[in-house]
Formats: C-alpha cells, structure tokens, sequence
C-alpha cells in the first residue's frame, strides 16, 4: 500500500464508444492507471471532471505526489473563478476491467443543455477524460457503495435512467437466491437493456414517452405493494410523517445494518424517490432501516 487517496485521480482517455438504445451510450475509457480502479462494481459513485469548453483542465494539483485528499482538492476547484471552472458530475461505474485498464461509463443522452450529456455525445476517441474513483491501492476502503441488503434476499429496486446503471450492475451481481422485483424507468421504450439477473428477480422497463419522471416508476412501486400487502392492514411509522423535506436538499439516507429478509433500493430524481420511500414505510409498514434512498438529482437543480 502506498499514500495513494482511498479516491483518486485518473487521467483517462475515450477508447470506444457504444450506442445502446437511443438514449444510452456506453464510453469505454482506458489509461494505464486504471489497473488500479477499484473493483467492486455495484452503485460505486464516482466523479467525472469534464473539460471546459476549450477543452482543458483547471490545475486541481489530482496529479501531484502525494496526492491530494478529495476535500482538498474539491475546495481548490470551488475557489475558482466561475469562468475558470470545468464542469463536475456524479455517475455510477458499468463495469470494470484492471486487465484491461478499461473502464465503461454508462451516459443518459439528453440533448446539450447538461454538460455530461453534451460531452458524451460529442465526444470521439481520443478524447480526454478526467475520473474520480476509488484506488486499489490505497490503505483505506473508498467507499461510494450504498447496496448493502446484509442477509436480505428479497427486493425491490427502483430508479429512473439516472440509476439504471446502477441497478443493472446490481442485478447482473446478485446471487441466484435473490428474489424481488426491478422497474427502471426510461426516457422511451426502446431504452430498454439487456441484462442478465437471477430467475427469482422480475425486471420491468417503464418507457416514459414523453410523460414527466416518476409517471410510471411510482405507481408501478404502488403495485408492487399493494401485492405485498395481500389484505393486511397497513402501517404507519409517526417519524416518517412527522419527517420535513426541504426542496433544496439532495436527499440521501442509506440504513447501516438491515435486518430481516426485505430490503429495498430506490434512487433517481429526488422528489420521486422521496415519495416512494414514503410509500413504503409510512403505508406499507416497511421498516425504515431495509430502505435506501438516494436523490441523484433534482428537478431544476445542477449539480457541483
């Protein structure tokens, strides 16, 4: 082990590009580096640091010796002036190849308002990318993963496009044990991707088609409890009525220690994922502890 950041920096560039469905494309990054991305795959976060618009990068010190811890770094970038700062997003790994030093990113393309969109869908070989991700190796676990069903074997993940990358590297992870239930949500029905998943886990793809986010995913989560339900009465936990949301705040809220066989994992656009999180544990008596919620985005609000 070396003073490497449990998450570091790593100088990558494009090596192949695929288009998915037609809003999904998968870059492949290579750099010689990336024999030490971590491995751990699932909902691993990471950052991209894309370029500004001539196509460089600002001087963070990511490359340095030793390097930087992420908080340092993160406050140099905010101290920028606003017309010297790249663009910052948060994504999920698709998957990884250290033998390779490939690693895939999965992107939502949705026009060029967003920068990642913008980026990747102009982006061609060669180009250069920086990742933020966890490093092999470091003394320290990086961390960035919030799947953690602990003994459960039956669940319910959820999401819009934001997290199907997430989920469909959950799924094609999960032991043959597993059961429950996936829906994505996706900007159009021929969004939907092939996969692989324990025959005890039902996948459903919910195109939107032009409704707004959430049209689909929340009733179909509203079903799939009504199933569970089976004619028992519903439960209502008094802290999740009484708990305050503010409109402003990413909400994020991921249980330590599950106990029990049901565990449930939703993420995506933030108000959506709230009231389903709701759903579940103030109507359909789930304990809040089998619940992980993660507000990726926010309707109106950029991220950085």
């Amino acid at each position: 082990m070396t003073d490497r950041q449990p998450y570091d920096a790593f100088l990558t560039r494009v090596l192949r590009i695929t288009q998915l469905t037609p809003h999904f494309t998968r870059i492949t990054f290579g750099g010689d580096d990336l024999q030490h991305f971590g491995i751990d795959g699932l909902d691993q976060r990471i950052k991209l640091l894309l370029p500004r618009a001539d196509g460089t990068f600002p001087e963070l010190g990511l490359f340095d010796g030793p390097s930087p811890a992420m908080l340092d770094w993160y406050r140099r970038w905010r101290e920028l002036p606003d017309e010297e700062r790249n663009p910052i997003r948060t994504y999920t790994i698709r998957a990884v190849r250290p033998e390779l030093a490939e690693i895939d990113v999965d992107f939502v393309l949705h026009g060029t308002e967003g920068p990642a969109s913008a980026w990747a869908q102009a982006a061609a070989p060669g180009d250069e990318l920086i990742i933020v991700g966890p490093d092999s190796r470091a003394a320290s676990p990086a961390g960035g993963i919030e799947w953690n069903p602990g003994p459960a074997r039956r669940v319910l993940l959820a999401g819009d496009e934001t997290a199907a990358p997430a989920i469909c590297a959950i799924l094609e992870s999960l032991p043959d044990d597993f059961s429950g239930e996936a829906f994505i949500e996706v900007p159009e029905a021929g969004d939907r991707l092939n996969i692989s998943h324990p025959s005890g886990v039902t996948v459903t793809w919910l195109g939107r088609d032009g409704a707004p986010h959430g049209t689909f995913l929340e009733p179909a989560v509203a079903e799939w409890g009504a199933r569970r339900l089976s004619g028992a009465a519903a439960q209502t936990d008094a802290l999740e009525d009484a708990e305050a949301t503010d409109p402003d705040e990413v909400l994020w809220d991921v249980p330590e220690h599950v106990v029990g066989e049901d565990y449930a994992w939703l993420a995506g656009e933030a108000g959506v994922v709230t009231r389903m999180r709701r759903h579940l544990v103030r109507d359909l008596g789930i304990d809040r502890k089998a619940v992980a919620f993660m507000g990726y985005w926010r309707i109106g609000r950029a991220e950085g």
